[in-house]
């Protein structure tokens, strides 16, 4: 009977060996792989969760910012409205009893999004018309910057100044660099 018993004991240790080397030890790691899985797949949902949130603030910036764009490009000058610009300039200094000595543009600056266009003026009149001028150029629908003002009396103790500036206006950089900053953004 003994024998027996061993036997049984025997075979149901063999059993549970086999089952432990043959399905449990397999099973564990699988288990283990999947649980580490699951874990990495938890986190790129988290990530996925904030990242949706954030997308619609970004959209809404994204709408803002174009709408900025529009705003800024209607008062950026195209190129082919700079001579025109430039000569609306000349006429708001000659309707300011302005007398022109130079109006010289000079070489364009080519920034990231935008080409400056300066312009080298020099006039002579009363302070109060140089002013004037000043006023209507800054009234222009475009941008236009005055910058770098110098006045010097003609005579001693005299009216008339002579009077010397940079004007630089401003154009949208049109082109493969601006497109490839668009490009990049999307």
């Amino acid at each position: 009977m003994i024998h027996r018993i061993l036997i049984f004991a025997g075979t149901v240790v063999l059993i549970v060996g086999l089952y432990i080397w043959l399905v449990y030890i397999p099973k564990t790691g699988e288990i283990t792989t999947i649980k580490s899985e699951l874990g990495r797949l938890e986190r790129e949902v988290r990530i996925a969760r904030v990242r949706a949130k954030n997308l619609k603030r970004l959209e809404a910036d994204l709408v803002n910012a174009q709408g900025d764009l529009k705003v800024a490009l209607r008062l950026l000058p195209t190129t082919s409205e700079i001579p025109s610009l430039l000569k609306n300039i000349t006429k708001l200094g000659n309707d300011s009893n302005l007398e022109f000595l130079l109006f010289s543009p000079e070489k364009q600056v080519s920034k990231e999004f935008y080409v400056e266009i300066p312009v080298s003026i020099e006039v002579m009149g009363s302070y109060h018309d140089v002013a004037k001028f000043f006023d209507k150029v800054g009234k222009l629908d475009r941008i236009v910057n005055v910058v770098n003002v110098s006045m010097i009396p003609i005579k001693e103790r005299g009216t008339t100044l002579k009077t010397s500036c940079k004007a630089t206006t401003y154009r949208f950089k049109e082109g493969e660099k601006a497109e490839s900053v668009h490009k990049k953004k999307k």
